[in-house]
């Protein structure tokens, strides 16, 4: 194996597994959610949906990883996936909408997304 799938290969890996680590516990989490950060939620389909969605890109992440050549295209939709969240996220708290831990976790989200489009730079075409 090349080094360059070697790197891609590492990168979804381990943004695959932080990301069920970060998202799990949070389908347990939806009254601590309103209590932590107010108001209570008030729309549990957009919740959950959105823990729905973002855990199936962590699984994309995953199978990336298992065959980065093959999967090569698909690390530009996972670069997006990180990079909307970033720019909501700082658009947000600009507006003083969303506390600076949302930041603190747009700012790993922005270092992934990155490192996706590196990963995608460095893995050759199949």
């Amino acid at each position: 194996m090349s080094p360059s799938p070697l790197f891609a290969r590492r990168v979804f890996t381990v943004a695959g597994v932080y990301g069920l680590i970060a998202l799990l516990p949070q389908y347990f989490m939806e009254e601590q959610v309103g209590v932590d950060f107010p108001p209570a939620i008030t729309h549990p389909e957009h919740f959950y949906g959105f823990l729905g969605v973002a855990l199936a890109w962590q699984l994309a992440f995953l199978l990336i990883a298992r065959d980065p050549q093959r999967y090569r295209l698909f690390m530009l939709p996972a670069a997006v996936e990180k990079f909307s969240f970033v720019i909501a996220a700082f658009a947000l708290f600009a507006q003083a909408r969303v506390p600076a831990l949302v930041v603190a976790f747009a700012c790993i989200d922005m270092l992934l997304g990155t490192l996706f489009l590196l990963s995608y730079r460095r893995t050759a075409a199949a």
